[in-house]
């Protein structure tokens, strides 16, 4: 590594490639010693060996404080199970989201992802934050991020992964990561309650025919007019909660936002629409093309609750167990008689420790 520096140094001197050979010098020695510390700094005595949720058999320590997830979902389901062992952060708070969070991770720097998986790292931050395990996520046991797998290779920092291939994988994971974390107590109660939900949901559906399944157009983009195809994991819900999305296809990428016209939208005519963003929630009903399709005409156009992260998509994050009462509440209002706002209240208090009151509650869903 040395003489790597050493032959570096001498390519290129002073003005910006100066300033650029001296960062890089800086970041490969941040490097070097934070492999130094893992490789000599593990006390084998105190460790523990673990399968992860991709089959791989990995040693952690005995005593995990701090925990890195560079992707929103391991970030995400970390803020439920217990946010003071974040070392930082994968995505930066909105403002007006602070309030959800306990002022020790609204402090957390910002470190970003790993290997792919999004805002690239601050590789810097991250040997500054000495996370004791990375929590890795996956939506596929086989699908591994090779990628990110280079990097983590190199940074010789143990990491888990947790596997969701769907929604209903949750419980799962919770369990698992409980185990990693000895967080067990904490987590049975979050894999309880998402189970549960799924159950609860899937009995409910079961018992409505498919012909009076309302149908449903997922509208995206402030125009309104960007949608998932059926098989899209960003409308999963809409698949558990009774598989009535208009937009049946096969999803061209995992980005999703297929674009249909105006026209498309007036032959599908569904029963209900649900709206992403707020500026085309506002001018909807307002609109006389709009009010062409038969959810405008009813009534029946509910925009998405958001905060403080989305109960729907984008990203799908446990929240989402949230959103699958929610939207099974508006499609059979008759057939899942449930009190939302109290039912948000519990979630709220139970999955983000945040005790909210009702009229607080009501704007989050009505905002």
């Amino acid at each position: 590594m040395d003489t790597f520096m050493e032959t570096d140094l001498k390519k290129k001197r002073g003005g910006l490639c100066g300033m650029f050979n001296k960062r890089r010098i800086r970041i490969i020695t941040a490097i070097a010693v934070f492999l130094a510390v893992s490789v000599f700094g593990v006390d084998a005595a105190k460790a523990l060996t673990v399968t992860d949720m991709a089959g791989r058999k990995v040693t952690v320590p005995d005593s995990i404080r701090k925990v890195y997830a560079p992707s929103p979902y391991g970030s995400y389901i970390m803020y439920s199970i217990d946010p003071s062992m974040l070392a930082g952060l994968n995505l930066p708070i909105r403002d007006e989201d602070m309030k959800y969070f306990p002022k020790a991770v609204r402090n957390l720097p910002l470190i970003g992802s790993i290997g792919g998986q999004g805002r690239t790292a601050n590789i810097e931050v991250l040997l500054k934050a000495k996370p004791d395990l990375l929590i890795m996520w996956s939506a596929s046991r086989s699908a591994i991020n090779d990628k990110a797998e280079e990097t983590l290779k190199k940074l010789n920092t143990p990491y888990v992964y947790a596997v969701a291939e769907s929604l209903a994988d949750y419980p799962d994971v919770y369990q698992f990561l409980g185990k990693v974390l000895k967080k067990e107590k904490r987590t049975k109660q979050l894999s309880s309650y998402s189970r549960k939900t799924l159950n609860e949901i899937k009995d409910v559906v079961s018992r409505i025919p498919a012909k009076k399944r309302p149908s449903v157009y997922y509208a995206e983009g402030v125009d309104g007019l960007s949608t998932e195809c059926d098989d899209s994991i960003h409308v999963e819900l809409l698949k558990l909660a009774g598989d009535t999305d208009v937009h049946r296809c096969h999803t061209s990428c995992h980005k999703g936002f297929e674009k249909v016209s105006m026209e498309q939208v007036m032959l599908y005519n569904p029963d209900v629409i649900i709206a992403q963003e707020k500026v085309f929630y506002d001018k909807v009903f307002k609109d006389p093309v709009w009010r062409n399709i038969k959810a405008v005409r009813e009534g029946r156009v509910y925009l998405i609750p958001r905060h403080p992260f989305n109960w729907f998509d984008r990203p799908p994050s446990f929240m989402r167990i949230l959103g699958l009462k929610w939207l099974t509440h508006i499609l059979y209002p008759a057939e899942y008689r449930i009190d939302i706002i109290k039912e948000a209240r519990e979630f709220y208090r139970l999955f983000l420790g945040v005790e909210l009151s009702t009229q607080d509650m009501k704007k989050i869903l009505y905002p």
